[in-house]
């Protein structure tokens, strides 16, 4: 079966525990805008991830705060920084590495860089209509002029928006921009 889908094109960012956002920052987290997934923000906050000498400014906080560090990264950023992060589902942080997050108050080392995996985030009922599973890989065909069939992992969740989340890189290689159509093949 054939669902169409909105894919959204997903930048570097950060994910902080409440105790490490308070290292890095003195003022609250603010919301700049939210996003689709049910209760989650950009932040206004911002800060600078680096390796050694290498750096990357004005990476993005999301929130709401987790249980964990996740610093997400395309493979170009990689390149910047002159690392190589493992390919990860949201939360699987197992082998991810080190990376330095930098402000003006405070320079912490820290684990969770990874290189998001393609996925598809949905709410529980549509997995049910969908008929699809948690951590299921499906088929995502993308039209154009770089046309292409590629796997994705669904996230199913009680907040979870429809739509395809996939980094710059993969955006870029077939042509897609924001909120562009593709299918979902179960």
């Amino acid at each position: 079966m054939e669902y169409s889908i909105n894919a959204r094109v997903s930048n570097r960012h950060v994910h902080l525990t409440k105790e490490m956002y308070d290292l890095l920052f003195d003022e609250e987290i603010t919301k700049k805008y939210d996003l689709n997934q049910i209760g989650e923000f950009a932040s206004n906050q911002t800060l600078t991830i680096k390796n050694g000498d290498k750096e990357i400014n004005n990476v993005r906080v999301l929130g709401p705060f987790r249980e964990y560090n996740q610093i997400e990264i395309s493979k170009r950023d990689a390149r910047t920084l002159g690392v190589n992060p493992p390919v990860r589902r949201s939360g699987d942080l197992e082998d991810s590495l080190k990376i330095t997050l930098a402000t003006n108050k405070a320079v912490i080392d820290t684990d969770g860089l990874i290189i998001a995996n393609r996925h598809v985030h949905m709410h529980t009922n549509e997995a049910a209509k969908y008929g699809v599973c948690d951590q299921q890989i499906v088929k995502i065909k993308i039209p154009g002029a770089k046309s292409g069939i590629v796997d994705a992992e669904v996230k199913v969740s009680d907040t979870g928006y429809y739509e395809l989340h996939i980094d710059t890189d993969d955006a870029n290689a077939f042509l897609i921009e924001d909120n562009d159509k593709v299918t979902m093949i179960v």
